[in-house]
């Protein structure tokens, strides 16, 4: 059984998302969650899935002295990239409205990248979801903002909350990438390490 063969790994999760923790319980993954503050700081001239890539590695390089060979550390980061801009986190309200009124009547790109770690072996892949938002009124953004806070997720929404199901319209790709993670290319390759 696949599963059995993933025992052989220690895997360790480097993320305090609770939606990533629980897509690692749903496809049947012991794992360990194990923290480490990182300041995702990325070179100004990196663009969509390159800062998901760079920010997906800088999350593993702390933890690389400490890897014992069976450990299989996962880091992994998501961005919104809308109108050749950068979206990441919103600090507040106010931002996180003007985040959601950008996207508004529009496609925007989310973008995952996973950053898989082993003491002689890293493999980083990433995947791309287009999203489309209705028009949404001023009314929708704003009660979103004060019921669900979304402060901690990439482009002030979560797919999975109030504002997906009533928005978005459109989605090109894979829904649980547009959550944190693309488990499909995870799970995929996850075992292609097992060899």
């Amino acid at each position: 059984m696949l599963i059995e063969k993933v025992k052989k790994f220690h895997i360790i999760l480097a993320s305090a998302s609770p939606r990533r923790q629980e897509f690692f319980r749903k496809l049947g993954l012991d794992f360990e969650v194990r923290l480490k503050p990182v300041d995702e700081i990325f070179p100004e001239h990196l663009k969509g899935a390159d800062i998901a890539n760079f920010l997906s590695k800088l999350k593993a390089a702390p933890f690389l002295e400490e890897l014992k060979a069976n450990d299989l550390l996962v880091t992994s980061d998501t961005v919104v990239w809308h109108k050749d801009t950068f979206l990441g986190k919103p600090a507040d309200d106010e931002q996180a409205y003007l985040m959601l009124k950008s996207m508004s009547g529009r496609w925007h790109e989310v973008i995952t990248s996973v950053c898989f770690t082993r003491t002689n072996d890293q493999r980083l892949v990433s995947s791309s979801t287009k999203v489309k938002f209705k028009d949404l009124t001023d009314e929708e953004i704003r009660y979103y903002i004060k019921e669900y806070k979304p402060f901690d997720k990439a482009g002030g929404y979560g797919i999975q909350d109030w504002i997906g199901l009533i928005g978005i319209e459109e989605i090109k790709g894979s829904y649980t990438n547009v959550v944190g993670l693309p488990t499909q290319l995870v799970y995929k390759t996850i075992m292609e390490m097992l060899g």
